[in-house]
């Protein structure tokens, strides 16, 4: 039996474990081996784990990230990694954001789009699609 390399990493970043693991799980449904998929709790987690994974020669293709974590929040997070990353697209998921944020979110030329809390399994997998696939 072949067995394909996957085409890169994505990265789930929440702060909340469960919200990590359903995000993985759907992701695995929708996509099985295709790509790699990640966690991190944190922005400094995730920061770490791009460049842990850049120097295995495994490459982050899309970030989905909370917008309300402690620390640092998701829009800030997703601008430091396209300063550092402009080719990794992000997703940005949320349900404390306001109008304002959302808006400025948006902005980021990284972004592929912002959905709110809870998601729609079904369009957070055609923006990856549409992402990856062109």
């Amino acid at each position: 039996m072949e067995s394909t390399k996957p085409e890169g990493a994505i990265l789930c970043v929440d702060d909340e474990m469960i919200i990590l693991l359903s995000l993985i799980q759907e992701l695995k449904r929708t996509f099985g081996e295709r790509f790699i998929y990640e966690r991190a709790l944190d922005a400094t987690s995730a920061y770490s784990l791009i460049d842990e994974l850049a120097r295995d020669g495994i490459r982050v293709i899309i970030i989905i990230s909370d917008w309300l974590m402690p620390g640092v929040r998701g829009d800030e997070f997703i601008e430091v990694v396209a300063k550092r990353h402009p080719e990794i697209k992000a997703v940005m998921i949320t349900g404390q954001a306001d109008a304002a944020a959302i808006g400025r979110i948006k902005t980021n030329k990284t972004v592929i789009g912002v959905l709110g809390k809870p998601w729609n399994p079904d369009e957070l997998s055609e923006m990856i699609r549409r992402s990856v696939d062109g």
